[in-house]
């Protein structure tokens, strides 16, 4: 954004750009680790419930690590 796009930004909303976005990549991690903590909840009472394998339970604390992992390259670097 060139200057005059940057000061009617903040002149509209009354933050910068760069504050905008730290909320938003805040509020998707927020969003992404109360998910992980729910899915990683459930296939736990699966696993105890004998419903789900180790392996299916290793699974999804994979993918949400690996979904972690790949956000915070794209996101903070």
């Amino acid at each position: 954004m060139n200057g005059a796009q940057v000061s009617a930004f903040q002149a509209n909303s009354g933050f910068t750009p760069n504050a905008m976005a730290v909320v938003l990549v805040g509020a998707v991690f927020a969003v992404l680790l109360v998910w992980g903590v729910w899915a990683i909840r459930t296939a736990y009472v699966g696993w105890a419930e004998a419903r789900l394998n180790q392996r299916q339970f290793l699974g999804v604390v994979v993918r949400f690590l690996a979904m972690y992992l790949v956000l915070t390259f794209f996101l903070l670097s």
